[in-house]
Parts: structure tokens; C-alpha cells; sequence
């Protein structure tokens, strides 16, 4: 399971914040959303060195975060199978080196790249966290 890093109120800060900041130039106000896996990608990558970081690195955690606790909460014994098999030690910053590295390597495919984001992230963390058996 992912570790619990980010607050609760700091992504629920940030969620509730996504619309007030001045975007990164690679982020336009209209894409500062979540509809598909490349506007999450576009989130997610948004450079260290920009003011619009800080805000975006939060959006980006919590989205991530929050689909992490669902899977986890969804498949529990009992329940459906797991698609993501965390280690222990995995971070929520784990979850956006292995989810921005697999959006760069699908960056030309419009399929991936259009799917909703919660598949994208899934499937991006599952190719690095896959489940044996």
C-alpha cells in the first residue's frame, strides 16, 4: 500500500484549489483537469521550476492517492482482485515516477492517452507493480 504522506486536507486543499492557480505553460487553464490521461499526464509533469509546481505536484499526489486508497479499499479479501500490487515501501512519489514514465512512453498513443485517467494511472501502475499469481 502506498504510504500516507499527503494529508487529507492538503489534497483536499489542493482539489479544491485546482481551478484558482495561473497554470504552467505546458498546462493550459482549460486542461488543468482530470478528464483523460494526458490532462492528468500534463498535470503530473508540470517542471519543478515553475510557480505553478507546488499546486499541480498536490493535484497530481492526490489523484494518485485517492485511486491508490480506492483499489486498496475495493480489493480487500473478499472483495474484487487486486490489479496493483504495491511493496511495502512504495511512496506516492513512486506512483508519479512510474506513472509520468509510462505516460511519456505512451505520449503518441491517442488510445491510452484519451482513456479516462484513473485507467491510465492503473494501468501505469500496474506495469510497475504488477500482481503474480
Amino acid at each position: 500500500m502506498i504510504s500516507k504522506r499527503v494529508a487529507i486536507n492538503a489534497g483536499l486543499a489542493a482539489l479544491l484549489t485546482l481551478g484558482l492557480g495561473h497554470p504552467a505553460a505546458a498546462v493550459e487553464n482549460a486542461d488543468f483537469r482530470f478528464d483523460t490521461t494526458k490532462e492528468l499526464y500534463s498535470v503530473c509533469a508540470v517542471p519543478a521550476d515553475t510557480a505553478e509546481y507546488p499546486m499541480a505536484r498536490q493535484a497530481c499526489r492526490a489523484f494518485i492517492e485517492a485511486v491508490a486508497q480506492y483499489h486498496d479499499a475495493v480489493s480487500k479479501p473478499g472483495k474484487l482482485k487486486r490489479l496493483v500490487c504495491f511493496p511495502p515501501n512504495a511512496t506516492i512519489e513512486n506512483g508519479v515516477t512510474a506513472f509520468t514514465a509510462w505516460a511519456a512512453a505512451k505520449a503518441g498513443d491517442a488510445q491510452a492517452m484519451g482513456a479516462p485517467p484513473v485507467l491510465g494511472l492503473l494501468r501505469a501502475l500496474a506495469a510497475k507493480y504488477p500482481c503474480k499469481g
